[in-house]
């Protein structure tokens, strides 16, 4: 099921190699939410246990929540503060010297409109991806499926239905470009 859920297929949600991972995960995510900043060699090895990948110099503030940890990569030097929830049942990429503000919501699973099959627990997911020096703010949702290209900046309470193209500025619900950034 797990090459299916990375392939963007229906799976199912139950499966017990999946459900496994996501304990593992859930342990991880428990221990790491448990930490003060002054344990900060304990914090960054437990972050590089849960995650696929992060990046020198990068800080989430706990609490941090996850599906699965292994699917997320994180650049440098990026910065989320309290409460990111990235779901990871497709790959979540976060580029170098991103922000991104308190209860930002990733969300990457997607689910059958028709009740048979929601009810059946089949589900699928499609990959986020955040470019370099994104500024996301607080309590913005990314949905399934979206790239925001680098140096854009959306505005707090933001939803994100679509790509969002670099160096531009996108607020609302959904979330619409309103401004062009000029470096």
């Amino acid at each position: 099921m797990r090459e299916r859920m990375l392939a963007g297929d229906l799976y199912i949600a139950d499966d017990p190699v999946l459900a496994e991972e996501n304990q593992r995960a859930l342990d991880l995510m428990d221990a790491y939410n448990a930490t003060s900043v002054r344990q900060g060699p304990l914090r960054r090895r437990l972050l590089e246990e849960l995650l696929g990948s992060v990046g020198k110099g990068t800080e989430i503030r706990p609490p941090f929540y996850v599906d699965y940890g292994r699917q997320i990569s994180v650049g440098a030097r990026t910065f989320a503060n309290f409460g990111l929830v990235a779901l990871d049942v497709a790959r979540i990429v976060i580029g170098d010297d991103v922000q991104i503000g308190p209860n930002v919501q990733l969300l990457t699973p997607t689910h059958p409109v028709e009740p048979g099959p929601r009810r059946e627990k089949w589900e699928a997911a499609e990959p986020i991806t955040i470019g370099d020096n994104v500024w996301l703010g607080g309590g913005v949702i990314v949905c399934p499926g979206v790239t925001i290209g680098e140096n854009t900046v959306v505005g707090a309470g933001a939803v994100v239905t679509k790509d969002l193209p670099a160096n531009v500025v996108a607020v609302g619900n959904p979330a619409r470009v309103v401004r062009e950034i000029i470096d």
